[in-house]
Order: C-alpha cells, then sequence, then structure tokens
C-alpha cells in the first residue's frame, strides 16, 4: 500500500495533469464552437472589404498613382498593417487556418450523431409513438384487414419516394417509410466544399505568381518578369520558368488592311508558340488568342499587350534580273527564306514601317508608321556569295531619282533589285501574361461542391414516417428537418389512400 508521503506527492501531479486536460478540452471546445466560427468568418469579410475598398498592389498598373495620392499617414498604416496586399498577409493565411479548423472539429463532434440517425433507425413503433410525433395523422378503415392496409401504406409510400421496412409484432405491424436520409449529411458537403475553397486559396496565396514575357517571332525566352512594388517604387524581378518558350509567329488581323495596327483597327492578335520542357524535353506547340488563353502544366498565357513599332509578318518582293528577263515574285515569312528559279535563296531579315537614310549612309527608321516600308534581305547564290540588299516600295524608288545622295547611299544598301510589292502587316513584338495559380482549379472545384451542396441541403429533406397499422386502424407520425408543409402533403395523401374503399 501507499504510504501518507507517497500519496501526498502523487496528489499534486494528479492535478497538474488534470489542469492540462482542462486546458486542452477548453481550447478544443473554443476552437470547434459555432460562435468562433461565426467570428472568424465574420473576420474574414471585413479582409475582403479592405481588399475591395484599397487598392491591391497587384494591380502594377494603376497601383503607382494610387499610391501617391494617398496621405503620408495612410500609406504608413496600411504598409505596417499590410492592407495593400492583404490576401498574402500572415494574418490573413492565418484566419483563414482557423476557420479551417474550426470547420473541421465541428464536424467531428456533430457527426456521430447524423450517422447515429442514418445507420440506427427504429424500425419498430407504436400507436402511442406514431402519435407523439409534431407531424401525425389517424386512419380507421374498419373494413380493411390488417395485411391489406400494409400493403397499402407501403404501395402509397413508395409511389411517393419513401424506401420502406415493414416489421411484424404480434398486435400490429410498423411500416417505416423514408426518404433524402443522406440530407442529414448536408452540413458536411457544406463544409467539404468550403475547405476545398480555402485550400485554393492558400495555394494561391503561397504559391501563385504572375509575370509577363516579351517574344519576337524566332526567339526565345525561360524567363518572365514580375513587377514588385516596395513603398510605391516598382521594379522587376526575373522568374526563371519550367520550361522554354519560342515565338514561331505572330499575326495580326486587321479590320481595314489599309489602316495602322492600331488597336481600334484590330480583330485580333494570334501568338503561335512552341514550349520546350525542361525537365522531360517534351516540345509542344500552342496558340495563344486575345480572348483565348493556352494552358501547360498549370502555367496560363494571356495575350497582354503588342509593341507599336510597325512589321511585316509576310513580304511579297519582286525580283528584277540585272541583265533582263521577267521579274519574279517571292513570298517570305519573317525569318524565312524563298528561293528563285536560279537556285538563289533569299531570306527576310528585317522591316522598316518608315524607312530613311541617315547622315552616315545607313538605314534607319523615321517613325513607327508604314509611311515608306522597306524590307531587309539576305540573298545567297548558288555559289555561295552573300550578299545584304533592301526591297524598297516603288513610290519611294521614284522619290530618289532626284536626290542624288540618297539614290547613292541606296545603291550602297542594295536597292533597286529588289522591289517590295506587298506585306502583311503586324506588330514586331508581343507580350504574353503568364499566370501560375495552382489552387484556381482547387477554388472552383471547391465553389462547384459548395453550390451543389447547398442545394442538395436547401432544397430536399429528411424525412421520416412511422406507419402503425392494426386491424381496422392506423397512426401515422413522422418528421422531417426541413419542408414541414411537404411532409405534411404527402402523409395526407397516404392516409387518402387509406381511406379509399377497395373494390373486389
Amino acid at each position: 500500500m501507499a504510504t501518507s508521503k507517497e500519496m501526498a506527492e502523487a496528489a499534486p501531479r494528479e492535478k497538474t495533469a488534470a489542469q492540462k486536460v482542462s486546458i486542452i478540452d477548453s481550447f478544443l471546445g473554443l476552437i470547434s464552437s459555432v460562435p468562433f466560427g461565426i467570428t472568424l468568418l465574420v473576420m474574414l469579410i471585413v479582409f475582403a472589404m479592405i481588399g475591395m475598398l484599397i487598392q491591391q498592389q497587384e494591380l502594377v498598373e494603376t497601383f503607382r498613382d494610387y499610391y501617391t495620392r494617398l496621405t503620408p499617414a495612410e500609406r504608413l498604416v496600411y504598409e505596417r498593417l499590410g492592407f495593400f496586399n492583404i490576401y498574402h498577409v500572415w494574418y490573413f493565411n492565418l484566419v483563414l487556418l482557423l476557420v479551417s479548423l474550426n470547420i473541421i472539429l465541428a464536424s467531428i463532434d456533430h457527426f456521430p450523431k447524423s450517422w447515429n440517425i442514418i445507420r440506427r433507425k427504429k424500425l419498430k413503433a407504436s400507436p402511442t409513438f406514431a402519435q407523439t410525433q409534431k407531424i401525425k395523422e389517424s386512419v380507421e378503415a374498419p373494413n380493411a384487414g390488417r395485411s391489406e392496409l400494409v400493403e397499402r401504406a407501403a404501395k402509397a409510400a413508395r409511389a411517393l419516394g419513401f424506401k420502406t421496412r415493414i416489421t411484424e409484432d404480434a398486435d400490429h405491424t410498423t411500416v417505416f417509410a423514408e426518404r433524402g436520409v443522406w440530407n442529414r449529411l448536408g452540413a458536411y458537403y457544406i463544409h467539404l466544399g468550403l475547405l476545398t475553397i480555402f485550400l485554393g486559396g492558400f495555394l494561391t496565396a503561397t504559391r501563385s505568381n504572375t509575370g509577363s514575357m516579351w517574344l519576337e517571332p524566332g526567339r526565345n525566352d525561360d524567363r518572365m518578369t514580375k513587377p514588385v512594388i516596395n513603398l510605391g517604387e516598382v521594379t522587376q524581378a526575373a522568374l526563371a520558368l519550367p520550361f522554354e518558350i519560342e515565338c514561331v509567329d505572330f499575326q495580326q488581323r486587321l479590320i481595314d488592311k489599309n489602316k495602322g495596327i492600331e488597336t481600334p483597327n484590330t480583330l485580333d492578335w494570334l501568338t503561335k508558340v512552341r514550349i520546350k520542357d525542361k525537365q522531360t524535353g517534351h516540345v509542344e506547340e500552342g496558340l495563344v488568342h486575345m480572348n483565348k488563353p493556352y494552358d501547360y502544366r498549370g502555367y496560363r498565357f494571356f495575350q497582354a499587350s503588342v509593341s507599336q513599332l510597325g512589321s511585316a509578318r509576310t513580304i511579297t518582293v519582286t525580283f528584277n534580273p540585272p541583265s533582263g528577263g521577267a521579274p519574279q515574285d517571292l513570298t517570305i515569312s519573317r525569318n524565312g527564306e524563298a528561293t528563285l528559279a536560279d537556285g538563289t535563296k533569299v531570306a527576310y531579315v528585317e522591316f522598316l514601317p518608315d524607312f530613311q537614310v541617315d547622315r552616315d549612309g545607313k538605314p534607319a527608321m523615321a517613325s513607327a508608321e508604314y509611311a515608306n516600308p522597306a524590307a531587309h534581305l539576305m540573298v545567297l547564290s548558288p555559289k555561295g556569295e552573300k550578299k545584304s540588299v533592301w526591297a524598297f516600295n516603288p513610290a519611294f524608288i521614284q522619290q530618289i531619282e532626284g536626290a542624288p545622295f540618297l539614290k547613292s547611299a541606296v545603291e550602297k544598301l542594295g536597292g533597286g533589285e529588289f522591289a517590295l510589292k506587298d506585306f502583311e502587316k503586324a506588330c514586331s513584338a508581343t507580350m504574353l501574361s503568364i499566370q501560375y495559380d495552382p489552387g484556381s482549379n482547387v477554388f472552383y472545384l471547391g465553389a462547384a461542391m459548395l453550390g451543389l451542396s447547398l442545394i442538395a441541403t436547401f432544397f430536399f429533406a429528411h424525412q421520416r414516417l412511422w406507419i402503425v397499422v392494426e386491424e381496422g386502424r392506423v397512426w401515422l407520425g413522422g418528421d422531417t428537418n426541413r419542408n414541414k408543409l411537404g411532409f405534411e402533403d404527402r402523409m395526407q395523401k397516404i392516409a387518402a389512400r387509406l381511406r379509399e374503399p377497395q373494390t373486389a
């Protein structure tokens, strides 16, 4: 037996252990309580309102102007509290975590009760039990036998969507009818949808990235630039991508081909890209439209912007043989080449929308408008001789006849052998917006689950009905978790079916 000294030493230890258990129970009780969960949801709503009322720094295009309009005191408070980036600050994610924990613990606390209702069904009932239910009815049928009434009651219940189970006793029979039992778990479907949404939001807040990349046809890159804002100043940070992007082609569909490449005259921009995965070596081609992004490995590519510098997607040039002979037309794609009849290869190198010659006699661009277009070509003869030439439009060739300096400079640049006959207008470069958001699909899944769960929960009901049958007498009683009027209507239809006289 323990001595009094040992008992005295054990008492404080037991008390301390009991206090620890009590503290843990109190904490879990608080975390799982409904009032605490509602408080957290209100806090999330307040944070969301702050995010709507105070412009977030992710909107780089307008944030700098917004920041400069604030007073020094507003800037200090908003920066210290993280209001400019509310969805990524630590306390927002903490509240999101606590709400998720509250939902999980509350579901664990209340699930056994709902599960017992589903699994442990009361299949036997007495007339007294049926008449003590909130919704009840009784039917007198002196001319009908017990078995006949049981059959009619079960058939009427099944016709209204109930599943029935019949239990016989010595003095009466119980028909247990039930429908919509899964509705008892509706709250947990909603909880699962909310948790999925929160998970998507957390993934977006912690792992998403958005940047941009300028591309020109024939060039590639494996980094996107991301704007970083610090005290209202915007800097650019380069982020490596797990793949390399090459611009294969860029096309601009114009409303009027005789006008410029400005946005009001544009129907669509189409960027054809080739993606090479660094890890697997997989190569894939995709097309990015103005209103149709392209997806690859969780990354989404949008057509964000274009350069206002004019260029040409394709050119058509006319070759005039110096020794005479019939002219030849060649259509060449950007960064492509074509071959003359004698095997000479002609490559499309560069396009200037408004060509001019500077003081040093070198080609230059006077403006971004298509005022005096010219194409730079590289010619490779069958003998391997390479030379650089320029193809000018016929109007420009006529202009230089009366300008000795310009004519001499153009001849040095190889002008005159080729003439620019036609070209397809297009911007010189395009900007793709690249968005990586691993939480977006998770969020959409959670939103769909939540919507379906709310419909299933509030537009359907769990209805239980006990029909106790004796000789010439039937008692009906039951309950429902919602839509009381609909349940009463079904019970009245069953009672009316029992009252109907049966023809032989």
